[in-house]
């Protein structure tokens, strides 16, 4: 497997998932913040909406347009970059495509989780209660709307909090902050319009992009005919803590011919994927010109993601999570059965 496989998959669903992660909805007059964040992530799902936001992180700002759709049961949505790239993503009930002019690629690969673009804030438990305070800000105001602010407050360094101003008629998020342990923004999210029709027709969720000449690359879902022999079985020995296994199975990534160990770790808020590629990587002799592993850190949209050599195994671990986390977590990774984690 091409050892950037992993961060080529990722960056697709980065780009298109982790960009906007984090927006919420609330609605109604309830002063309960957790009440906001439960209506919140109903309306992101079921509304009809067409709005320009600007992106900003590290730094840059991006323009993008977000088209979500719901016509028959059906959901399909659009983001578009209105600067530089002109990337666009378009997803279904059942997949995402990414449209990238400036790679001259098209990216298909099944949809992984069922949130909207807009991102969605889960369930808020006892557990989480642990890692994660939850409370309600003085109101604002954005757009000319009065707001209810939210804001959900890591407890150490190991995660992001988030800052939501929310519509308090219509429940949209309007404006949302990822912040750190020590509350500084790391990426911010602003409309700059923002509709809600009744409807909106099929033609407003159709790519603009032109494909001819483009490189078209498929994404295989897990199945059960990718399942991993017994040795070539990893896991995280070590996590940071209120991290667990969500999921553990084999993926396919590009146009690699042998799945990937694919572990998704969470704390109930924060998302951590690892990729294990099974296939050791050779030895420099045996493969002069084949590409060397991926080592170090690089920056994935707000998150990071992280990679090294584990036991003669490619592993990089991705998330929107601060760098310590994906650092520590692909550090703890080990085959299974192993007595402790290989650095």
């Amino acid at each position: 497997m091409n050892a950037n496989a992993p961060l080529k998959q990722f960056a697709c669903a980065a780009v298109a998932g982790m960009l906007v992660a984090g927006l919420a909805h609330a609605a109604g007059k309830s002063e309960d913040p957790r009440a906001w964040l439960d209506k919140m992530n109903q309306a992101l799902a079921m509304r009809n909406y067409d709005g320009t936001f600007f992106h900003l992180s590290q730094g840059q700002v991006e323009t993008m347009r977000i088209v979500h759709r719901v016509h028959a049961g059906r959901v399909t949505e659009r983001l578009v970059s209105m600067d530089g790239s002109g990337r666009e993503f378009v997803r279904t009930n059942e997949e995402l495509t990414c449209y990238l002019p400036d790679q001259r690629t098209v990216l298909v690969e099944p949809r992984q989780d069922k949130n909207p673009f807009l991102g969605s804030l889960p369930q808020f438990n006892a557990d989480v209660d642990a890692f994660y305070k939850i409370e309600l800000l003085p109101p604002g105001r954005i757009l000319g709307r009065p707001t209810r602010v939210i804001s959900v407050t890591p407890k150490d360094q190991f995660r992001y909090g988030y800052r939501l101003w929310l519509d308090e008629q219509t429940a949209m998020p309007l404006k949302t902050q990822l912040c750190d342990s020590r509350g500084q923004v790391v990426e911010q999210i602003l409309f700059a319009n923002l509709e809600m029709p009744d409807s909106i027709p099929e033609s407003a969720v159709q790519p603009a992009v032109r494909t001819a000449g483009m490189k078209w690359v498929r994404q295989g879902p897990p199945s059960p005919d990718s399942a991993l022999p017994a040795t070539a079985a990893f896991h995280a020995s070590r996590l940071p803590p209120g991290f667990r296994l969500t999921v553990s199975g084999a993926q396919t990534l590009g146009e690699s011919s042998s799945p990937a160990t694919h572990l998704v770790y969470s704390d109930g808020v924060a998302t951590v994927s690892v990729f294990v590629e099974t296939s050791p990587i050779a030895p420099p002799s045996s493969a002069p010109n084949a590409a060397p592993p991926l080592q170090g850190l690089a920056r994935v949209g707000a998150g990071y993601a992280f990679s090294t050599v584990v036991q003669g195994h490619q592993v990089t671990a991705v998330g929107e999570v601060p760098a310590q986390t994906v650092e520590f977590i692909a550090h703890s990774v080990t085959a299974l059965g192993a007595a402790g984690p290989a650095r």
